[in-house]
C-alpha cells in the first residue's frame, strides 16, 4: 500500500494502556514516531466509537474491533495489537476495507514457561499446604522437626504431556528437560490419526504426570478437557492451563478436584475474565487449585518486548504508507 499520507497529520490512540502498562514501561520510542497521540488507561465498549473517531492509528490489547464499529470509522487505517491473539478484531472486514492489522508474537515465551513451572513446582512440592501449616501453627505444635503430611514428588523421570506445540510449549519443554522429565505431545485437535511422533489425546492422558495446555481456543478445543478426559488421567496427575480458560470444562474440573480424580490444577486463565465472584472455580472448597489472574505473560521484560514490537510494527506501516 502506498500513499502520500503526512505523518505529522496522522492521529493515533492507545485505548487500554493500563492493561499492559501500569507505568513501568518505556514508550518513548513509540510516542516519538508521531506528533498526535491520545492515551486512555481503559476503554469501555460504549466509548470506542468516540475515542476512535478521526483516528488513523489504533493501539489496543483487548478492545473489540467488530464490523459494526469499524463501519463507523472510515478514517481508521491500521490496528496494532499488544497481544498475539487477534480474535477481538474482525480481520475479514479489515482486509476487505484496507485496514492493516498487526499483532505481536514470540514475546513472552520465557515469562510463560517460568510461570508454568512456578505452578508445577508449587503443586508438586505441596507449597501452599505446607505454607498454611506453618502459618496456622501446626508445625509448631507437631512433635517432629519436619512434616510428611502432604506427599511431595520429584519431577525427574516424570512425564509431561503438551497440548499444542508452538513456541510457548517448546519453552516449557526446554525447562522440563532440564528437570529430567519425559515429553509427550498430543496430536493436533481434529486429526483422527497420530503422526509425527504425537499421540492421540486419549492415548496420551493416561501416561502423563503433568498436562500443560498451550493450544488456541477454537470451536474444536472448547471444553477439550472435560469429565471423560479427567477419568483417563492418573489420580496423582496435575493439569496446568496458561492458554485459554474455556479449553477446560470448569464444572468438570471442579468435580475432578473435589473427587480427587486428579491431584491438582494450576490455572492462569478462566473462561470469563475478570471472573464473576460466583465463578465455580473461585469456590474455597475446591482443593489443590492454584489460580492466578492471567499473569503468565506479564513479566516486565515481556511487556517491554511487546511495546518494542508494536513500535517496529508501526514504523514498518509508516514506511509502507509514506
Amino acid at each position: 500500500m502506498t500513499s502520500n499520507m503526512n505523518n505529522t497529520k496522522l492521529k493515533a490512540v492507545i485505548l487500554d494502556e493500563e492493561s499492559f502498562n501500569p507505568g513501568d514501561l518505556d514508550l518513548s520510542r513509540l510516542i516519538a514516531l508521531l506528533d498526535n497521540w491520545q492515551r486512555y488507561p481503559a476503554t469501555k465498549p460504549e466509548q470506542r466509537e468516540q475515542r476512535l473517531a478521526g483516528k488513523q492509528i489504533a493501539i489496543a490489547n483487548k478492545v473489540v474491533f467488530d464490523a459494526p464499529l469499524l463501519k463507523k470509522l472510515p478514517e481508521l487505517k491500521v490496528i496494532l495489537l499488544t497481544a498475539t491473539g487477534m480474535d477481538n478484531v474482525d480481520r475479514e472486514y479489515c482486509q476487505a476495507h484496507g485496514i492493516t492489522t498487526y499483532n505481536v508474537t514470540d514475546y513472552c515465551t520465557t515469562s510463560v514457561s517460568q510461570h508454568v513451572f512456578a505452578l508445577i513446582l508449587a503443586l508438586k512440592t505441596q507449597l501452599l499446604p505446607y505454607q498454611k501449616m506453618t502459618h496456622n501453627g501446626d508445625w509448631s505444635r507437631s512433635g517432629q522437626f519436619s512434616s510428611l503430611a502432604h506427599p511431595i514428588s520429584e519431577l525427574a523421570d516424570k512425564t509431561l504431556g503438551l497440548i499444542g506445540y508452538g513456541s510457548l510449549a517448546k519453552g516449557v519443554e526446554t525447562l522440563a528437560k532440564a528437570f529430567g522429565m519425559k515429553i509427550l505431545i498430543a496430536q493436533r485437535t481434529g486429526d483422527s490419526k497420530a503422526s509425527d511422533g504425537r499421540l492421540l489425546l486419549h492415548d496420551l492422558l493416561p501416561q502423563v504426570d503433568v498436562l500443560s495446555i498451550h493450544c488456541p481456543l477454537t470451536p474444536e478445543t472448547k471444553n477439550l478437557i472435560s469429565s471423560r478426559e479427567f477419568e483417563l488421567m492418573k489420580r496423582n496427575a496435575i493439569i496446568i492451563n496458561t492458554a485459554r480458560g474455556a479449553i477446560i470444562d470448569k464444572l468438570a474440573l471442579a468435580t475432578a478436584l473435589k473427587n480427587q480424580e486428579i491431584a491438582g490444577a494450576g490455572l492462569d486463565v478462566l473462561d470469563q475474565e475478570p471472573p464473576p465472584l460466583n465463578h465455580p472455580l473461585l469456590n474455597e472448597n475446591i482443593p489443590n487449585l492454584i489460580l492466578t489472574p492471567h499473569i503468565a505473560w506479564a513479566a516486565l521484560e515481556a511487556r517491554q518486548r511487546v511495546i518494542d514490537k508494536v513500535t517496529e510494527n508501526l514504523r514498518h506501516w509508516l514506511k509502507e504508507v509514506a
